[in-house]
C-alpha cells in the first residue's frame, strides 16, 4: 500500500533548507522514495510540523448495515462481508464464496482486504 505524508509548499522549502537538500529529496522522503538515515529525519520532522501521513487505497464503497454487518465492494466484483458481532470475514467474488475469516482482528483486516483486492 503507497503512502505519503502531505505537507505544504512551505513546508516543504523550510525542510529542504533545514537539511541541506534538494527539493527532489524532500519529495522523495515525503513519497516514501527512499530510505536513508536523512530521508527519515525528514519524514519526522515533516510530521512534526504538521504533515499528514495519507495512504493511497483504491476507492471502494463500504456499507455498514443495521443487521451488524459491514460489506465492502471492490472493483473487481469481490465483496467483504463482515459480520460485526462475531468477527466473522467472507470474501465473496461473483456471489460465491472464495475465502473466510474466524475471529478477525482489526489488525488483520487489511491484509484481507489486499487479498480481496487481488482475485
Amino acid at each position: 500500500m503507497k503512502k505519503y505524508i502531505h505537507v505544504t509548499k512551505e513546508d516543504r522549502h523550510f525542510l529542504a533548507q533545514a537539511f541541506g537538500v534538494s527539493d527532489v529529496t524532500v519529495w522523495k522522503a515525503l513519497k516514501y522514495e527512499q530510505d536513508t538515515s536523512t530521508i527519515r529525519k525528514i519524514q519526522f520532522h515533516a510530521l512534526q510540523r504538521g504533515g499528514i501521513l495519507m495512504i493511497v487505497s483504491p476507492a471502494m464503497e463500504t456499507m455498514h448495515d443495521a443487521d451488524g454487518y459491514m460489506r465492502q465492494y471492490f472493483p473487481n466484483g469481490v465483496m467483504l462481508e463482515c459480520d460485526k458481532n462475531t468477527g466473522r470475514v467472507d470474501i465473496i467474488k461473483d456471489g460465491k464464496p472464495v475465502k473466510n475469516y474466524k475471529n478477525v482482528m482489526l489488525n488483520q483486516f487489511p491484509a484481507i482486504q489486499a487479498e480481496a483486492q487481488n482475485l
